[in-house]
């Protein structure tokens, strides 16, 4: 008996490890640049030139023609925040194809299937290794938009390349206010460290701060970043995050709102309150006051001089994603 016994726990056992192996294998696991991931569309990559020593690196992107024939389509580029990479404008690439607009959708050195090198960022380098891909593609005029950090670069070359920019759009940007005067600094290592730190269910925790609700369409975008916490790239991708982190916190745009020349549309989802750095904020206080997006967004439209402000009612962080068709409608109006 005692031996029948033993067989049993052995099989269980087995059955056991069995099924863990199987689980394991079946969980895909991304490298740095998210090799074996589909984009919507074909990726092309264009070597540019970053870091003091000028060394190339590989810009992903995807270039998507109107689906139907327009005599001069207008090409839109959209610009991605720091969290997400191209892919997730799915949608919106479809939407302004379909409309008969080009879209270009880069994703920047240190995110997406770019690559993700260990140098010091710079919103003004991002904006001419965009300008440079622009200009390999025969592109003189752009209207950009971005969406999150994608909104902070989406200034930058705006106010660096206003003759290629015919009007801008800031989708929930960060970078509205100056985060360094209340969010505590932190230097590269402990970034670095928090990066390591993270799990598919903090970052799914983080990311459902995003939304007002959760919806089972957005899991993707937690389950690809979190593919590749188990990936040996892991390291490099965590230094990108961290570094790309110092420089949004250190290179604000805030100042510079009135420069804008250009139309401009902001499209705020009045339910966020994303504060880039919110983890390391102990006080309460603090946090009542900053990352309120419906003032935000309302000082931000009176500080462009020529801008025009839609405000999305119950709407969080991504309206492309939260309230696509509303998203989709207030664009295209602006656009045509």
């Amino acid at each position: 008996m005692r031996i029948i016994n033993s067989c049993k726990v052995y099989v269980v056992v087995a059955l056991q490890l069995l099924i863990i192996n199987f689980v394991q294998a079946q969980q895909q696991t991304y490298n740095a640049t998210l090799d074996g991931y589909e984009y919507p569309h074909e990726v092309k990559k264009l070597p540019v030139s970053v870091g003091v020593e000028g060394e190339k690196y590989q810009m992903a992107y995807m270039d998507v023609a109107p689906s139907k024939q327009v005599q001069n389509p207008q090409t839109i580029m959209l610009l991605h925040g720091k969290n997400f990479f191209g892919a997730y404008f799915r949608q919106t690439i479809k939407f302004l194809s379909d409309n008969g607009f080009r879209v270009i959708v880069p994703d920047q050195i240190g995110f997406g299937k770019s690559d993700k090198p260990a140098i010091y960022y710079n919103f003004h380098e991002l904006a001419q290794n965009t300008h440079d891909l622009l200009q390999y593609l025969g592109v003189k005029q752009v209207v950009v938009l971005g969406h999150s950090m994608g909104g902070m670069l989406a200034t930058r070359f705006t106010l660096m390349y206003p003759e290629m920019t015919s009007k801008l759009v800031l989708e929930n940007p960060i970078g509205l206010e100056d985060y360094r005067l209340f969010v505590p600094y932190k230097n590269l290592e402990e970034l670095y460290q928090t990066e390591m730190k993270r799990t598919e269910e903090s970052t799914r925790n983080y990311h459902k701060s995003y939304y007002t609700s959760w919806k089972p369409s957005y899991d993707e975008w937690v389950r690809v970043p979190s593919a590749q916490l188990q990936s040996p790239d892991y390291p490099k991708v965590a230094k990108s995050s961290a570094l790309t982190y110092a420089m949004i916190y250190q290179q604000p745009v805030v100042y510079e709102f009135s420069q804008i020349k250009v139309p401009a549309l902001l499209i705020i989802g009045q339910a966020d309150r994303t504060i880039v750095g919110k983890g390391y904020i102990k006080d309460k206080q603090k946090l009542e006051q900053h990352g309120q997006y419906p003032l935000l967004g309302q000082q931000t439209a009176g500080a462009i001089p020529n801008a025009k402000l839609v405000e999305l009612k119950n709407v969080g962080h991504i309206p492309h994603l939260e309230a696509t068709d509303k998203f989709h409608q207030a664009l295209l109006k602006f656009l045509k």
